[in-house]
């Protein structure tokens, strides 16, 4: 991801956050209910589906999430914008995620999107990532796999079914 373009989503995080603090009153299991994820091939509510997945399961941090997305399997392009990803994440996660910090990782392409993160953290070492939430949404059926890849790394680690 660029530096306009992850710019650009911290900033609407931004907002997005400021905007859902107002509304605090609401319980957390009850919005998260709200939630429903976008027809399949729908980037853009995807797109957004991630952000507001990501602003519910912030919990106690308080950095700007990294957001990892990957098009609909459908996009002509859908090869090379996941090994794009793959590259950044991988890099990202090869140089160090701090404490307090969250990755979420969202697609409609859930079994690639497991794949990307089986990719990004095979390498990290155990409990290298403790103070880290790692967010998936995704289907039901690739949850225990990237938990198992997850847990190792002392990371907190969230399942969100995409439904």
């Amino acid at each position: 991801m660029n530096n306009t373009m992850r710019a650009m989503l911290i900033a609407s995080f931004a907002l997005a956050f400021t905007a859902c603090k107002k509304e605090e009153a609401a319980p957390v299991a009850e919005a998260q209910q709200a939630l429903v994820a976008p027809a399949k091939d729908d980037d853009a509510g995807w797109k957004k589906y991630l952000q507001a997945v990501a602003i519910q399961n912030m919990g106690n941090i308080s950095n700007s999430p990294f957001l990892y997305y990957l098009a609909p399997e459908s996009d002509p392009e859908f090869q090379a914008k996941y090994d794009r990803q793959v590259e950044s994440a991988t890099a990202a996660v090869a140089r160090g995620v701090q404490p307090g910090n969250m990755l979420a990782f969202g697609s409609s392409a859930s079994a690639k999107m497991a794949d990307m993160i089986q990719a990004v953290f095979k390498d990290v070492s155990a409990d290298s990532m403790k103070g880290v939430r790692v967010v998936f949404i995704g289907d039901a059926a690739d949850n225990a796999r990237v938990q198992s890849i997850i847990q190792p790394t002392g990371a907190e680690y969230i399942f969100v079914e995409a439904k």
